[in-house]
């Protein structure tokens, strides 16, 4: 059995770090819901640490749970305004959500807080061809 897929005892206790390792190893390995899971249990311990909340909102949004992805994403942004791939992020999962006008708007948020990213360009682009 993979390491990453262990359940630990109810008496043993994993640090904050150690879940979002493992959450990473989970979704290295594309099993995103169960990396959810893990990152959810590490953001419990540290309740507003980017380096939880950003691979916790794609472990949410490769698992097709686009709600939860927002929301997390939105605190992303709370923590840090600025944090242009977390615009991008969100903007992604409010297109899923289908709600194409704050997509539209954070993919403008992006595009400006990072003019030379292809990536926001072509995205900003295909939610103005749809």
């Amino acid at each position: 059995m993979d390491e990453a897929w262990a359940i630990e005892d109810e008496g043993e206790r994993e640090s904050a770090y150690a879940l979002l390792q493992r959450g990473q190893a989970l979704s290295r390995s594309r099993h995103h819901a169960a990396a959810a899971i893990v990152l959810e249990r590490a953001a419990r311990i540290e309740p507003r640490k980017g380096s939880i909340l950003e691979p916790l909102g794609r472990a949410y949004h490769h698992s097709g749970q686009y709600e939860l992805a927002r929301s997390t994403f939105e605190t992303l942004l709370e923590l840090d305004p600025s944090a242009h791939w977390a615009h991008f992020a969100l903007a992604e999962s409010l297109r899923k959500l289908d709600r194409r006008a704050e997509a539209r708007t954070h993919l403008r948020l992006a595009l400006a807080l990072s003019p030379s990213s292809e990536l926001y360009r072509t995205a900003l682009a295909r939610l103005d061809r749809a």
